[in-house]
């Protein structure tokens, strides 16, 4: 006798929401482990000093709330999330709504924004609703990513080429465009050689040293060249006044429900991004090394670290592709690398903070210029482009929305297109053919378990079988329902083949319904052969039942009671 197959059990809430450190301890950790986490924290701290200070800038904001984020941020999602590897902070993704928030809102919007946003990050986490992060659409995801790097760039041009604005620059794309090319013939040739300088480094430094810190490096060298060469450019020490050297005290931000109520299209805003962003660079850490992460608590981590960010004065901190994945390069082992990153860069800001003056706007323009280029995602965009009109037209649409009117407009829209492509798709794979039970002559008869041929079911006029395959569902029920509508009174049994439905939905249950009905009154004896019990299941509770129609496991069983009842077969 075969033994019965066991299932595996559904993890408990205590499995769902330990944090990978919990389990990472409770393996064994070395001095080796120890040792390797140093090493890749130090690695990561170098690439994340000067992208969080840029990020920070492009969002509007001063250099050191990214400093803030990348320190308490960071902290937390290591401390407490889902995935081993994850490395936390200020993202690019995030500079396009972070400033727009500003713009609107002030920055104690942004705090009071950045704050909500974490608390739905930890309630989509406890509600284990971050595995539904996934069924966002690739074109929406390539199109918002996008948009988001066009922007990106389009927020460097006035350091990437020293331009000197006379007003205010917009966070609206279009009028950003119109402010900056007005002052073109404001060009300042040393800014524009610092940015070139360090793109160049940048690019040179990957392809000849792939492990060294090259984004570093360039903002190193172009630093020393402003201060020897006295080269007339703008420094985060001449606009912003420098950096400070620790945290500022932990404080909340004013609340006001006035306010809440503002600022809530931008924390849902920013709850999405930061879900998506940090789930795909979970994914991308498991890739890289064949584990696997915990996706809500990952969420919840995520959500500790945005409150706490705004608490401490910092913007929106999420999981970040670029950084998680030099920290899985580095050698990294466990959340502690993550840990000793935001340590490493709270060094930085004790011991070094007064260094940060002399860094050139134009160098760390350079750099998130070269961000932008390679968050463009140009190749799934051709792609897409090319391949399906549907794609195409959800793809364009995303990109649309969010270079000329906002993100979260964006998402929305490309996301309810993607879903009307795919409800699109489905009807035209769910279809409903007349049975026939004839067996071509160039095939034999037993060929794929082909039912044997019955001379008596495919010559009679008062039985008819149709065959519906696919998913029955609101897209396809009215096509179906047509041609059951079709169905003659003069017909005396139906037969619905069922066995190629996998499921239906309660319109198809109701078409089906409507059809039962319409038999019953007719005289009909209807039979549904091969359901799924999932799928009777829905059906009965449509009224879909004995003794108005039949259920048998097959359709030979119901040709088979046909005959038994001694009716025309």
């Amino acid at each position: 006798m075969t033994p019965p197959v066991s299932r595996p059990s559904q993890p408990t809430f205590v499995e769902l929401f330990t944090p990978k450190i919990i389990t990472v301890l409770r393996e064994g950790y070395g001095v080796a482990s120890l040792r390797a986490d140093l090493l890749a924290g130090l690695t990561v701290a170098i690439v994340a000093l000067p992208l969080s200070m840029a990020i920070a800038i492009a969002s509007g904001t001063t250099p050191e709330r990214g400093l803030f984020t990348a320190v308490v941020g960071g902290c937390l999602i290591s401390l407490f999330g889902g995935s081993r590897f994850q490395i936390g902070g200020p993202a690019a993704a995030f500079t396009v709504v972070v400033a727009t928030t500003i713009a609107n809102h002030g920055f104690d919007g942004l705090l009071l924004a950045t704050l909500m946003a974490g608390i739905f990050l930890m309630l989509l986490g406890f509600l284990r609703l971050g595995s539904y992060i996934k069924f966002i659409p690739f074109p929406v995801t390539v199109g918002f990513i996008s948009g988001i790097a066009v922007i990106l760039f389009a927020g460097q041009v006035h350091d990437l080429l020293g331009l000197t604005l006379t007003v205010k620059e917009p966070a609206d794309f279009v009028s950003k465009l119109q402010v900056l090319s007005a002052a073109i013939s404001t060009i300042n040739p040393a800014a524009v050689a610092v940015a070139l300088i360090t793109i160049g480094l940048v690019v040179g430094v990957r392809r000849v040293r792939p492990n060294w810190p090259a984004i570093l490096i360039a903002v190193v060298v172009g630093s020393v060249l402003v201060v020897v060469l006295k080269l007339p450019v703008e420094t985060i020490g001449t606009r912003f006044g420098g950096i400070p050297s620790s945290l500022p005290r932990p404080s909340l931000p004013p609340l006001s429900l006035d306010k809440a109520l503002a600022v809530l299209p931008d924390a849902l805003s920013f709850a999405l991004l930061g879900a998506i962003e940090s789930l795909l660079s979970a994914i991308v850490a498991d890739g890289m090394t064949g584990r696997r992460h915990r996706s809500n608590m990952e969420l919840v981590a995520q959500g500790m670290a945005n409150i706490a960010s705004a608490i401490f004065g910092g913007i929106c901190a999420t999981g970040t592709v670029a950084r998680t994945a030099t920290n899985v390069r580095a050698g990294a082992r466990s959340p502690l690398a993550g840990v000793f990153h935001a340590g490493f860069i709270l060094l930085f800001m004790l011991v070094a903070a007064p260094l940060a003056s002399f860094i050139p706007l134009a160098g760390l323009a350079g750099v998130l210029a070269i961000v932008s280029w390679g968050m463009a995602e140009k190749h799934e965009f051709a792609t897409l482009v090319r391949t399906s009109w549907g794609d195409a037209v959800v793809l364009l649409a995303t990109f649309g929305l969010t270079v000329f009117r906002s993100l979260s407009e964006a998402i929305v829209v490309g996301f309810a297109l993607g879903a009307l492509l795919f409800i699109h798709r489905m009807s035209q794979a769910t279809g409903i053919e007349q049975h026939a039970p004839l067996v071509p002559e160039d095939m034999a008869d037993d060929v794929d378990d082909r039912p044997p041929y019955d001379v008596a079911t495919a010559t009679d006029p008062d039985t008819v079988v149709y065959r519906i395959t696919g998913a029955f569902f609101f897209g396809a029920a009215s096509a179906v329902g047509a041609v059951l509508d079709r169905i003659s009174s003069e017909r005396k049994n139906l037969i619905l083949d069922f066995s190629a439905v996998p499921f239906l939905d309660s319109t198809a249950a109701n078409i089906i319904e409507s059809a039962v009905h319409k038999a019953h009154k007719a005289g009909l004896r209807f039979f549904i052969a091969g359901a799924s019990p999932g799928v009777i299941q829905a059906l009965n509770l449509r009224g879909v039942a004995s003794p108005q129609v039949d259920f048998t496991n097959t359709l030979d069983e119901a040709q088979q009671q046909l005959r038994k009842l001694h009716l025309p077969a």
